[in-house]
């Protein structure tokens, strides 16, 4: 039955479904990011893993600026580096409710990308973003491409912090 649930879909909504699951469903590929992050400390997401590593914290502040700038190529079309930067710094002072207000934020940018994805539809899949290939920014591709390179990315960062909290708690 499933299958066929599936295949009766359309493209957008396989995709959306794909995020969906990646952000806080039931992902193949391990838990999702909500759930590896939901017992996550200020303290812990603050820790710092070394020289030249980031830290939770900048991890989620680093998907939040790409899933926003995402959100905001398939409005507008046009590849740029996210407002907030590359990796965002978190505060200086973590405390729990700063913690909890960046990852909340991250929530709202992923709805953002699910209602930005929406408005694109099956036509818009196809459509470029950018008229030049460059890898480090994600442009020259199709928005289809971005949207599965943003699964993609928050899969690669979401294992980044389970792995840095099964360190960090031994």
């Amino acid at each position: 039955m499933v299958g066929g649930i599936l295949r009766r879909m359309s493209d957008i909504d396989r995709i959306a479904t794909e995020l969906r699951n990646a952000h806080a469903g039931d992902p193949w590929h391990g838990p999702s990011r909500a759930a590896v992050l939901a017992d996550v400390t200020a303290d812990e997401a603050h820790r710092s893993p070394g020289p030249e590593a980031h830290s939770i914290w900048e991890l989620v502040l680093h998907m939040r600026a790409w899933t926003t700038e995402v959100a905001r190529r398939l409005r507008e079309g046009n590849p740029r580096m996210p407002a907030d930067g590359d990796y965002p710094a978190p505060p200086t002072l973590p405390s729990e409710s700063a913690w909890r207000a960046a990852v909340a934020s991250l929530d709202d940018a992923h709805a953002d990308l699910l209602a930005s994805a929406a408005e694109v539809g099956n036509d818009g899949l196809d459509e470029p973003v950018g008229n030049t290939r460059d890898a480090p920014l994600g442009s020259g591709v199709t928005r289809r491409a971005l949207l599965h390179g943003l699964a993609q990315h928050d899969a690669y960062h979401s294992g980044q912090v389970a792995i840095l909290k099964k360190i960090y708690r031994g």
